[in-house]
């Protein structure tokens, strides 16, 4: 199973872009192979049809979507199966200032930039739910 952490910066670009609501780049994502990022970008928004395919095809994606909602039991797994990266990236998607200054520390911009895009999405989705 392939982390986060093992994709070239274009793909880590497109998939930022693509959680930003940027069609072309969930379809770049689509057409170069990379469906379970493409499925990812959706999750991250709340999109069940999403988050069931990962499930079945990418189970370290519906984890990591799960643990960046701070699910204990997500992190768990992530752990237990080698994706120590992806819970210092969740907890930077959550707003975690220890796990943000480790990715500045280690010249990991482009994963801040990422959690900040992640961030913003769970941010914007919350507001959405406190307004009913």
């Amino acid at each position: 199973m392939k982390t986060i952490f093992n994709y070239p910066a274009e793909v880590i670009i497109a998939l930022t872009e693509a959680i930003k609501g940027k069609k072309q780049f969930y379809t770049w994502l689509t057409d170069n192979n990379y469906e379970h990022l493409a499925q990812f970008s959706l999750a991250v928004s709340n999109d069940r049809k999403a988050f069931n395919w990962l499930l079945s095809h990418a189970p370290q994606y519906a984890a990591f979507d799960q643990a960046i909602d701070n699910d204990t039991e997500a992190k768990i797994w992530l752990k237990n199966n080698g994706f120590g990266f992806d819970i210092i990236l969740a907890d930077a998607c959550i707003g975690n200032p220890d796990a943000i200054a480790w990715l500045a520390k280690n010249g990991f911009d482009l994963f801040i930039y990422l959690a900040k895009t992640i961030k913003n999405d769970i941010d914007a989705r919350d507001k959405y739910k406190r307004m009913f």
